[in-house]
């Protein structure tokens, strides 16, 4: 990732991975870490959008206008792929396009897995999400963000 605040992030993350990747054997444990780190993936990709959404602003207009779309931005949740190709489409249609075509299929149930096990582990409910499907989500998810990034650099 360019962006040094992405890159941090992904570098914290990453490192929980790790972390988790070297725990024993314990299905329940296992399970808890699983979901801990479903919500910290769901996060990183609000905030890395967010985050690159709003330094693009700040390189291409007026520092009324970054402002602007940075309080919009802060309205930025639960980003599944619908609205993170609304929010795409709103900068530059065609980047909607290239997005929604290269997102198609895994990249696209990636992040749409994320957010809506996210959601039912916030609201207290039962989810089937392991460390490797979540690690798997979150390559797969890295792919949407890496599009979006290279986008906002062009």
């Amino acid at each position: 990732m360019r962006d040094p605040d992405v890159s941090r992030a992904k570098q914290r993350l990453d490192y929980v991975f790790d972390l988790a990747g070297k725990l024993p054997d314990e299905p329940e444990v296992l399970s808890h870490w699983a979901r801990y780190l479903c919500v910290l993936v769901s996060g990183f990709l609000e905030t890395s959008i967010r985050g690159i959404y709003g330094k693009y602003a700040q390189n291409k207009a007026a520092p009324n206008i970054a402002r602007y779309v940075e309080v919009e931005l802060d309205d930025f949740q639960n980003p599944n792929m619908p609205k993170i190709l609304d929010l795409v489409g709103s900068f530059n249609p065609e980047w909607r396009i290239e997005l929604e075509a290269a997102s198609a299929g895994a990249p696209k149930e990636a992040v749409d897995s994320i957010v809506a096990n996210r959601h039912n582990i916030a609201h207290g409910q039962t989810v089937g999400i392991s460390l490797v499907r979540i690690r798997d989500y979150y390559q797969r998810a890295m792919k949407v963000l890496e599009l979006i990034e290279e986008q906002c650099s062009r």
